[in-house]
């Protein structure tokens, strides 16, 4: 066997075998046998909201462990085929046997980032609200880009992107807007994104081409679906109704159609805007609400549980989690976890996995490469 193939070898059976320390094999096979044994029972359908519940469990379960299976599977062909390509002198089958390798590595090691999404609400849908700071036109223009750049990478992984409210700048990117990632891990992938990102530049909007700093803030929350009881006082929440902005017509210019709810004890505030109606509207930003207060109080649960090894991240305003440096080089660096890349572009075309995986990774006491090439 050739030295890289044997490598390549040894570290897909190394992450395959974490993998399976993680889902503690023979009882994640023992739950899957349950939950299909539950599927398969016609009265589980009495209970819709339960059905969907377990059959969602199922699948989940069922593609870590197919995965594992796939993966293990994958190395034993590729093995054998680079061992008969080299008998043979067969070069480009070689080849094949390790882009084969090189892929089921890349795809193991997204596995065992995967595997820690353990969280009550990682595998939910995630809203994802992006706020310019103070800097006016140049902070919501950076606004604008944090926004294509999180659309970006939920498009590339195959997550599902609805606009639920947008407020445009007066002359370019926004002052704000609230997305729905709609896919299986959504909320667990983006959940370290929240915090202040910070943006160092030669502005496109300055005569004198002078270097400018730019703040935005990125908040997550996870889609609480209705499994899920978050106890609102109705006296509490201020409604307001406006004219949303934007796209959408007549109806959207001339109707207050757009909702804003203001829970006051803890000063959370939602809007939607993207429904034709204001009751759409309103019912959605209801969603929204439940989906900020659970998230304080998921920070709240996780502040205590840390709290004696201080590891908790500060989201408040002024606490950066990442520089992009545009100008004198190039560079984004996030600060909690080193982890650094030149590719500037690559990154604010939503290459964010590197950094997504770091953070995910720490917040777990796990390591990873502090540089990327």
């Amino acid at each position: 066997m050739r030295p890289d193939v044997e490598a390549m070898k040894a570290d897909i059976e190394q992450s395959v075998a974490l993998l399976r320390r993680r889902l503690d094999w023979d009882a994640a096979l023992r739950k899957l046998d349950e939950l299909n044994a539950r599927v398969e029972d016609p009265t589980l359908w009495d209970d819709p909201e339960q059905a969907q519940a377990v059959s969602r469990d199922r699948s989940r379960l069922e593609a870590q462990i197919n995965a594992v299976r796939e993966m293990e599977q994958g190395v034993e062909d590729a093995v054998m085929l680079s061992e008969m390509a080299d008998e043979e002198g067969d070069e480009e089958a070689l080849e094949g046997a390790r882009a084969d390798l090189r892929a089921i590595k890349e795809r193991a090691a997204r596995a065992e980032l995967e595997a820690l999404l353990s969280g009550e609400a990682d595998g939910n849908d995630a809203y994802l609200e992006v706020n310019s700071g103070a800097g006016g036109t140049e902070s919501n223009d950076w606004a604008g880009m944090l926004l294509r750049m999180y659309t970006r990478w939920a498009r590339a992984h195959g997550y599902e992107v609805e606009v639920e409210a947008e407020e445009g700048g007066e002359q370019a990117g926004i002052k704000s807007a609230t997305i729905q990632v709609k896919g299986p891990n959504a909320y667990g992938w983006l959940k370290s994104e929240s915090g202040v990102h910070r943006l160092v530049r030669i502005s496109p909007y300055d005569a004198a081409a002078k270097r400018h700093t730019s703040f935005a803030s990125i908040g997550v929350s996870p889609v609480v679906d209705d499994a899920i009881e978050i106890d609102i006082n109705p006296a509490d929440v201020r409604t307001d109704t406006y004219r949303a902005s934007g796209a959408g017509g007549q109806h959207i210019n001339k109707t207050d159609s757009a909702v804003r709810l203001t829970h006051v004890p803890t000063n959370t505030v939602v809007a939607c805007q993207a429904g034709r109606s204001q009751h759409q509207n309103r019912e959605q930003a209801w969603k929204m609400l439940r989906a900020r207060l659970y998230e304080l109080e998921l920070q709240k649960r996780e502040a205590a549980a840390q709290a004696l090894a201080d590891a908790k991240t500060d989201i408040g305003w002024g606490h950066q989690i990442r520089s992009y440096v545009l100008q004198p080089y190039q560079m984004v660096k996030d600060l909690r976890t080193n982890v650094e890349t030149s590719d500037t572009q690559g990154v604010l075309d939503g290459d964010l996995d590197q950094f997504m995986g770091a953070a995910l990774a720490a917040r777990v006491g796990e390591t990873r490469g502090s540089t990327v090439e």
